[in-house]
Formats: structure tokens, sequence, C-alpha cells
């Protein structure tokens, strides 16, 4: 018999407190519209410099302390995107050179009165309920989305070869048109502060036309090399590897029962091998020696495997 000491660290219910905290996404293999991690990090940097670009360009046009913070970036179709507003919001629409796609920016008409009254002198309060803005309003609101549109060329770069140029202005969600449905839009949300006042914001971009840019900066390799690259990264993909002694069944109330110094009878033979496995699976036998100053073990025999 071998002694088994029963105060042993489990790893067994770490193992299920730390998958608990993992968050899992699903995920639509019929229609993958997820960014590649490569690509979403570039995209992560270009908008936070938008972010602080667009917060230092409010501040100086409505003399207001202004900040905007950049939240997620994500992909989604147009309809997606659209069914995801307010059916009253304000939506910029922007010609994207010679695309039929616009880029949109859309924020709430609430936010923009706010940034309208600071910036002709007053303190941004208004009381005033979602609504449609005025010929006047629109004419003052392009001048600041024409320094907007400044700050995300130079934020985005070479990832927007094709000039940005202000378009239309929609009030209503569902009638704005800026792309077909099914077309992938690329969406950066972001909180806009000015004053005491707080919005959210979202900026959506022609997929393709930033997919392009990106397949330059960071290529994506063809699919028809997906199942060489899937199995040359799972060989080297780390498994649990271990070395142990067959396993004995029993009754719950007698591990309820252990304690420090309880012995536990094994039906592995003292002469024989240890048992190998991978994830719990037996791949074969071992038997147990030193390289150095460690333990190692000797393979002794493998198990043919289907």
């Amino acid at each position: 018999m071998l002694p088994i000491v029963a105060n042993v660290p489990g790893t067994l219910t770490d193992s299920f407190a730390v998958a608990a905290e993992r968050l899992v996404e699903p995920y639509d293999f019929r229609r993958p519209t997820t960014l590649a991690r490569e690509h979403s990090r570039v995209l992560e940097v270009a908008f936070e410099t938008f972010a602080r670009q667009w917060g230092t360009q409010l501040t100086a046009n409505v003399r207001a302390r202004s900040h905007v913070t950049f939240r997620q970036v994500t992909m989604h179709t147009y309809d997606e995107y659209a069914a995801s507003l307010p059916s009253s919001t304000t939506m910029v629409l922007c010609r994207v050179g010679e695309d039929v796609d616009k880029a949109v920016i859309q924020f709430p008409a609430v936010a923009a009165l706010t940034w309208l009254s600071h910036m002709l002198g007053g303190t941004g309060v208004h009381g005033q309920p979602e609504r449609v803005l005025s010929e006047i309003e629109q004419n003052l609101l392009r001048t600041l989305i024409d320094d907007l549109l400044d700050d995300l060329r130079y934020s985005l770069g070479r990832l927007l070869p094709e000039g940005l140029e202000y378009d239309t202005v929609h009030h209503n969600s569902q009638f704005a048109q800026a792309a077909g449905t099914s077309e992938l839009m690329i969406v950066a949300a972001f909180t806009v502060e000015c004053g005491d006042d707080a919005a959210p914001a979202t900026l959506a971009l022609p997929a393709d036309l930033l997919l392009r840019g990106l397949g330059d900066a960071n290529p994506v390799v063809a699919t028809e090399h997906a199942r060489t690259l899937v199995a040359d990264q799972l060989a080297l993909t780390p498994v649990p590897f271990a070395v142990r002694l067959a396993p004995v069944p029993v009754k719950p109330h007698d591990v309820l029962a252990l304690s420090v110094g309880d012995i536990i009878p094994l039906g592995h033979a003292a002469h024989a091998p240890f048992q190998i496995t991978v994830d719990g699976e037996l791949l074969g036998r071992a038997a147990i020696g030193r390289a150095g100053g460690r333990l190692a073990c000797t393979i002794t025999d493998t198990l043919e495997t289907a």
C-alpha cells in the first residue's frame, strides 16, 4: 500500500473557478463577422488616437472642457447597426471617395444641441427633447463635423486612403440608408463628454474599405491554407502531460471522510510501469527515472490510438 497525503492542494475546483471567470462570446460560423485579432488591435489604436483628437477639437470649437473615450470596435451588417440605434437620433452621412456605401457619424440630437449651445456662448443647458436640427443648426454642426473628419483622416492614416466628405444629416436611423442592409460595417463606439453632459456616439465605416488597408498592414493568409494552418497550430498547442498510477474508484463518503495521514490502497502493482496520459487519455506506459537533478520518465511502450 502507498501512503497518500490528503491535504494536497486541489486543482479541480481552481480550474472550474478560472473557467467561470472567462467571458464567452457567441460566434456564428455561417456568417463570420468577427474581426481578426491583429486587425482589431490596429483599429483600436487608431480609434483611441481619434478619440483624443476629437476631444481636443471639440474643446477648442465649443469652448467647454470636453473628453472623448473610445469603448470598443466591432463588425456588424448595416441592418444590425441601424437596428441597434435609437429610432430618433442624429446620423451624419459622409461620402468615402467613389464608394457607394457611406460612413456614418451618429450621436443624440440633444448632445448636438449641447455642443451648439456652448459654441454660441451658452451654458449648454437647453432642456429641449430629441428633435430635428434646424437648417442653421445643421450648418453650425457641419463646422464641427468637417474638423472631425480631418481628425479621422489623421488617425486612420493609410487605413483610409479615400477622402471623407460631409454629405447629409438624417434624424431617423430606420430611414438613413448609408449602405445595403447586408453590407458589413466596422463600428467604433465612443462616449463624448462636454461640460457636465455625456452622450454615446458611434462611427461606422464600410468594412471593405478598411479591410483593404488592414490587409496591407497585416496580411491575412488565404483560406485555402486553413487546414494546414489549423493542423500546424494544433501540433504546437500545449496539452497536459501526466505520468500517474492506475486510478482507483472510491466512494464519495470515503473522500469526505479523508484526513491527514489516511492510507488508501491502490490497485497498481509496485513493479508495474506508470501510465502516460495526455488530457486524461491513456497513451502509453513509462518507468520512473532521473535526468540530472530532476525526476524523469522512460517510455516503455505506447498504445495504438484510432
